[in-house]
């Protein structure tokens, strides 16, 4: 089993990292532990998740307004019933977006965010102590056993758009 540092200094980014890895393994599922989640760094990634089936984040500290906003209005919805949650969900998502003079790129985000949510590609959970500062991310390969092995990256790093190490 190899091991190897890597230090977001210079011209190195974790973002760079992510994409060297969601290029080069079949990711299955990824999972963050962060002590800070903000839209802005999922939205960079989004991109290089399409192919992930399962994303679980569990965020120890705060996580911007308007994911939590968004995540707890649709948490709030009957999912039993999907079509009447959906159009409800979207029809409160255009009136926001609308009244918040969004970017495009954001605009975009909080779509594919929402989709992720409904069809349960991601679950975005927040410690109930608010007072987990970790940082580790942990990508699955499509066949995963105590035989096959994935990538973990730990160290400093938070998702969000600073984090990544993004301009």
């Amino acid at each position: 089993m190899s091991s190897k540092f890597f230090t977001n200094r210079e011209s190195n980014s974790l973002f760079d990292k992510f994409v060297a890895v969601f290029e080069n393994v079949n990711v299955d599922e990824f999972d963050a532990l962060v002590g800070y989640f903000r839209s802005s760094g999922y939205f960079k990634l989004r991109d290089h998740l399409d192919k992930v089936n399962k994303i679980r984040i569990l965020v120890g500290i705060n996580a911007d307004e308007l994911i939590a906003k968004h995540n707890n209005s649709y948490t709030l919805f009957d999912r039993s019933n999907a079509d009447a949650t959906r159009e409800e969900f979207l029809k409160n998502l255009l009136d926001d977006i609308q009244e918040c003079n969004y970017k495009k790129e954001i605009e975009d985000g909080i779509s594919k965010f929402m989709e992720d949510i409904e069809s349960e590609k991601i679950e975005l959970r927040a410690h109930p102590s608010k007072k987990l500062h970790a940082k580790i991310y942990i990508f699955k390969p499509t066949v995963f056993n105590e035989h096959t092995s994935g990538e973990v990256i730990t160290g400093s790093s938070n998702l969000t758009e600073a984090g990544l190490g993004m301009p």
